[in-house]
């Protein structure tokens, strides 16, 4: 009963025999190889137009070499303020970019509010240069909060981003799983909508250390492969990322992945509904649920095998919890058993 996190799970069996083929022969490095190029044009079949893209290691460097693509002296980078990028990334993003620094904004179910975004780019004067500048704005899709960008939301969001000369940066750690929960396309979810640079992530869904740059307009790029080298993100045996890439998207499995985890965290919030010793703390719909459980429940549930973190209640949520109360993250993975989420259910009733 594994609920930690999405990057517990192993690696699909596809992406294993990929990387079990290409371990045979030789090939070109540096992401010269047949199979990074051959990958590179699958990119451009699913986003429907040409991009540019650069694989890294982890999220997290993608997430710190986007924004050090589009920087700027004493640039600033607006984000949610419970967003990942701001939150867990160690100030990567600010280390990165030799001192950018990331600028909260609120809103509720873990997402930017689009008033509260014209307000805080408006705090930014360009006759003031103590303020530093702003240089753009990144939302993620899924977010911390497990919640979703409609069409219409990130349509707003671009807009002011747009108006004001800025970038407007997805971080998709779990992009796949937010496919899969809005039945949109890759496309119709990032640059259609305005989006110009996505972090695109694989390992929480099956691969093993698979992510991508990708930027929708590849001309904004060309200064992105020294930036990826300078970052020591260039490795030589690119073609393992690329062989990673090849299964995972051959036949639609990163989405019937993605599908999968969605539909495990379906059952457990539907188990979770049907509890009178835990609660959902609020609407989720991708693979990320967040639960009120009695202390009592939660211990008797981790001294039966249960993995979950305690989280903690977003800035406008002081009051989730009671006495006795507290708030944990439960996280479904492509690999996640029916039978593991009936157990825990069975457990909290």
């Amino acid at each position: 009963m594994i609920f930690a996190s999405d990057n517990w799970s192993g690696a699909h069996p596809a992406i294993n025999e990929a990387i079990t083929r290409e371990s045979a022969g030789m090939a070109a490095a540096y992401g010269e190889s047949l199979l990074d190029k051959a990958v590179e044009k699958r990119f451009n079949e699913i986003f429907e137009r040409d991009v540019a893209v650069f694989f890294v290691g982890t999220g997290t460097a993608a997430n710190a070499l986007a924004f050090a693509a589009v920087n700027r002296p004493g640039g600033v980078v607006l984000c949610h303020r419970e967003a990942h990028v701001i939150e867990d990334e160690c100030g990567a993003p600010e280390f990165f970019t030799h001192g950018a620094r990331m600028a909260p904004v609120d809103g509720p179910d873990g997402k930017i509010d689009p008033h509260n975004l014209e307000r805080e780019l408006a705090r930014f004067k360009p006759d003031f240069v103590h303020a530093g500048q702003p240089m753009a704005v990144t939302l993620s899709q899924p977010g911390e909060a497990g919640t979703l960008y409609s069409a219409s939301e990130i349509e707003a969001i671009a807009a002011i981003t747009h108006a004001r000369g800025l970038t407007l940066h997805m971080d998709g750690a779990r992009f796949a799983n937010g496919l899969c929960a809005t039945n949109q396309s890759p496309a119709d979810m990032t640059w259609k909508k305005g989006v110009d640079i996505l972090s695109f992530g694989a390992t929480k869904n099956g691969c093993w250390c698979a992510e991508a740059v990708v930027f929708f307009d590849p001309k904004r790029a060309e200064q992105f492969r020294y930036i990826r080298k300078r970052g020591a993100q260039l490795f030589s045996k690119t073609r393992f990322v690329a062989a990673q890439f090849s299964a995972y998207l051959e036949d639609g499995l990163w989405l019937k992945l993605a599908a999968h985890a969605n539909r495990m965290a379906d059952r457990l919030r539907d188990g979770l509904d049907g509890s009178s010793h835990a609660r959902q703390a609020w609407a989720t719909r991708s693979n990320e649920v967040f639960a009120v459980l009695e202390h009592a429940t939660a211990e008797r549930l981790r001294a039966e095998g249960a993995q979950f973190y305690e989280w903690n209640a977003p800035h406008s949520m002081h009051d989730l919890t009671g006495p006795g109360e507290m708030l944990a993250r439960l996280v479904t993975s492509w690999s996640t058993q029916e039978s593991d989420v009936d157990r825990f259910v069975s457990l909290l009733k």
